[in-house]
């Protein structure tokens, strides 16, 4: 079977709140910037025709000059979904499947990008995953334990996720008639009843939103050049 036609949206609006105003997704990794890193996973997949880009409208005008050429810019929004909602306005509609990833992810490999691929072309909705390994506590006031929760069927969701063209943006035309945002694109598609399955994601897709998280990027990929 041959691969479907694939569009990467890769939001990436965010106002750096976390970083104390810095837009982490132009920090540097190992000398060049986090959305490069994220981008060039993408441009160079072979499934993957068109990377479109929803950076802050600010920047859209004078897009960085380090974004390649053939990839696709538009304003972002206020919110993560608003970005993602507005990206999907610039996928072509000959698109049949849109991978949906985080510009602050850019360690992602290959592998988990074929998985999701292979399930949205399947018909189901995909995110890559990592199970739960950690013991988990629910806490109440005060920081007193209620419960130990059971980690059995529970997974840590990463990105990409990947669907099929048609219904990620039913999904978020509903969502938006309605009223309704989300951060994580699955569980919009999960509102309106769509089928999403999880595969394997990767420990090293790590999400940079601490400077700590930017170390540990680092280290991660020295290992991966070095081979280990």
């Amino acid at each position: 079977m041959s691969e479907p036609r694939a569009a990467a949206v890769i939001p990436a609006g965010g106002s750096g709140r976390r970083m104390g105003g810095v837009r982490k997704q132009y920090l540097e990794l190992a000398g060049q910037p986090i959305l490069l890193h994220a981008v060039r996973a993408f441009l160079g997949h072979p499934a993957v025709s068109w990377v479109i880009v929803a950076l802050p409208a600010e920047d859209v005008g004078s897009p960085p000059p380090f974004l390649p050429e053939g990839v696709t810019v538009v304003a972002g929004g206020a919110e993560r979904g608003d970005s993602v909602r507005l990206a999907l306005d610039a996928v072509p509609h000959s698109a049949e499947v849109v991978l949906i990833h985080d510009a602050a992810r850019p360690l992602v490999t290959r592998d988990v990008i074929d998985r999701t691929l292979d399930a949205a072309a399947g018909g189901a909705g995909a995110v890559a995953a990592i199970p739960v390994s950690d013991t988990l506590k629910r806490v109440g006031e005060g920081s007193a334990i209620q419960a130990t929760v059971e980690r059995a069927g529970l997974w840590r969701a990463q990105t990409p996720q990947a669907f099929p063209r048609r219904m990620i943006v039913d999904a978020y035309a509903r969502a938006a008639a309605e009223g309704l945002t989300a951060t994580d694109d699955a569980a919009l598609v999960e509102r309106f009843g769509g089928r999403v399955v999880v595969v394997e994601g990767s420990s090293r897709n790590l999400k940079v939103t601490t400077r700590e998280d930017l170390r540990l990027a680092e280290l991660l990929l020295g290992v991966v050049q070095a081979g280990g």
